[in-house]
């Protein structure tokens, strides 16, 4: 369908999802975050669709985070069910997705940053979580996120002064996982999915679906003793992809993997 405020393209097996409001450095209000909200359900439900990609339009940002001028001038406000951007608050997407952080990922533009599997950010990009500052707080998952991917201390050090922290910075604290030239950005993005890519969809699902239930369980006993519940490990335990990969493994040849 045609977007007014972001733009998705589909490149083979990858979707790359792009704010695109770059006169606000992508910042998003409500029908930003609906439409949102369908890209990454159309997303999900398409199984030519393995990996997706998310990233800002021009230079300048990936996303300042809420339209805090659209809401002062009394915008309509509002997200959907899946949250801030149509994602922080979905739960259930197995397909691994992620950030080219291309510039300014403050507040809500960091935690669409943080919802992502992985995060590579150009050299010039800079992460804040900087709510405090205005009189509001991160409640779009960056409190609960940011603690549970860099330790508690860590992350309190950058919740409770809403201090900038460069990529540099962001990559030695544990939530980047790698920084590059911002001409570089894109470029590495695609090889980092096209690396996904060359994995069975099917098993790449399981292992991240597998990896965030069972964080929430209490025990690495549950943890483990409870993946053959998981949809996405059953499912890859019933599919053609788990026939292919032993098979061609048998017969020295590339996989040619079904994703079902």
């Amino acid at each position: 369908m045609a977007y007014e405020f972001i733009k998705v393209d589909r490149e083979g097996p990858v979707t790359v999802i792009t704010l695109n409001r770059p006169d606000v450095m992508n910042a998003l209000h409500s029908p930003a975050h609906f439409e949102l909200h369908e890209a990454f359900d159309a997303f999900a439900a398409d199984p030519e669709q393995w990996v997706g990609i998310v990233t800002g339009a021009g230079e300048r940002a990936f996303s300042a985070g809420n339209d805090l001028k659209h809401q002062a001038g009394g915008g309509k406000m509002g997200s959907p069910p899946s949250g801030f951007a149509g994602l922080t608050s979905r739960f259930d997407l197995a397909k691994p997705l992620i950030a080219a952080v291309n510039g300014v990922a403050m507040g809500g533009g960091f935690e669409i940053a943080l919802a992502c599997d992985i995060i590579l950010a150009a050299d010039t990009a800079v992460f804040a979580l900087p709510e405090p500052k205005v009189g509001l707080a991160a409640l779009a998952g960056g409190l609960h996120r940011l603690p549970r991917q860099i330790g508690l201390k860590r992350a309190m050090g950058m919740i409770l002064t809403a201090r900038r922290v460069s990529a540099a910075e962001g990559e030695s604290l544990g939530f980047v996982n790698a920084v590059v030239p911002a001409a570089d950005l894109m470029a590495e993005t695609r090889r980092w999915a096209k690396l996904i890519c060359e994995c069975s969809p099917m098993s790449i699902r399981a292992s991240k679906e597998a990896v965030m239930k069972g964080l929430d369980e209490p025990t690495l006993e549950a943890a483990i003793s409870g993946q053959g519940k998981f949809p996405a490990v059953a499912a890859l335990f019933r599919s053609e992809d788990l026939i292919e990969g032993p098979r061609a493994f048998a017969e020295k040849r590339a996989p040619q993997w079904k994703g079902r």
